[in-house]
């Protein structure tokens, strides 16, 4: 197995099997002191750099967090707007990051470019971890969601999963990606152009991602209803179908395009009459309607657990990245 030190995390493209268990693994040792509210000192003389050129509450939050409890610091910028990357001089990710490698021993970027942490990659001298890089991909999410499941379920293989949404999301790549290497079929449900309002766009998984998902041997199939496979899902997998423009910096609509239509949508009434009364029910957040609110307290919710395990994802690779644990 390669190791973690001084690596760069962009994708799951090439991630090992091996490799997933091994972040796991730290993931429990390290699970503990966020659990129990506390700091440690094991990261105490190294900085974190946040480069985020899009806007984030989970991500950006759950990496600061996770730095600040390994005793690390934290420094960088939550709107690009207020860098030189964002106003007049429009500063290239190279001159950008050939600065911030100074400022820190670890960056964590996202960005409306596609392949953007990966540009960064190539000019810094310390590691970088992706993000989310426009409609590309989002590693560190998806290993939450991996080890969300395994904590909850006890076991990752052998589980039916569902991912009902925007297929053109980051999360749905990283995540077909993932479950390359383990024995999970997954079904994608996702609204074809105008299914939603007129000239709306094709949210179905792009070509260029199945042709890969085939390449690399993963078990998926599509449905257009979410009630023609949720009852065999063991694992729900959520995004929302009503989303931002993830190539712009900020997309300043106010989100009133419109309604999930029920294809898309996970009900209260769904998962009682439709759900395995075992399945677990996941979504990144934020969310619009494709999951109301009374479905959190339902037996099937785990997203919020999502958000707790998200600091432990987030300390578990940074520990790993900054080459503390082996």
């Amino acid at each position: 197995m390669r190791s973690f030190a001084g690596r760069d995390i962009l994708s799951l493209k090439d991630f090992e099997r091996n490799e997933f268990f091994r972040v796991f693994e730290a993931a429990e040792k390290l699970e503990p002191i966020a659990r129990n509210r506390r700091n440690s000192d094991m990261l105490r003389e190294k900085t974190l750099v946040t480069a985020f050129y899009q806007p984030s509450t989970r991500t950006r939050l759950a990496h600061e967090s996770a730095m600040l409890r390994l005793g690390g610091s934290v420094t960088g910028f939550a709107d690009a707007k207020m860098t030189r990357a964002g106003d007049w001089y429009q500063e290239s990710i190279k001159d950008t990051v050939k600065m911030l490698e100074f400022y820190g021993d670890l960056i964590v970027m996202r960005h409306f470019q596609l392949g953007a942490p990966h540009e960064a990659a190539k000019w810094a001298s310390v590691p970088v971890i992706n993000g989310g890089d426009g409609w590309g991909e989002h590693p560190t999410q998806i290993l939450t969601d991996l080890y969300t499941v395994l904590r909850e379920k006890g076991r990752i293989d052998g589980l039916k999963w569902l991912a009902v949404g925007d297929m053109r999301m980051r999360t749905m790549h990283s995540l077909g990606y993932a479950l390359t290497q383990f024995d999970c079929p997954i079904t994608f449900v996702a609204p074809p152009a105008d299914a939603l309002f007129d000239k709306s766009p094709d949210m179905q998984m792009p070509e260029s991602f199945k042709a890969d998902f085939k390449e690399y041997g993963l078990n998926f199939s599509e449905a257009e209803h979410v009630e023609q496979a949720i009852a065999e899902a063991d694992v729900i997998l959520v995004e929302p179908v009503m989303q931002p423009d993830y190539t712009k910096a900020r997309d300043e609509r106010k989100g009133d395009e419109g309604f999930t239509p029920d294809n898309y949508k996970i009900t209260r009434e769904l998962l009682a009459k439709k759900a395995k009364s075992d399945a677990i029910l996941l979504h990144s957040l934020p969310r619009m309607d494709e999951i109301p609110a009374d479905v959190d307290i339902t037996k099937w919710s785990r997203y919020w657990q999502e958000a707790f395990n998200g600091v432990v994802m987030r300390m578990a690779l940074i520990a790993l990245v900054m080459g503390k644990m082996e």
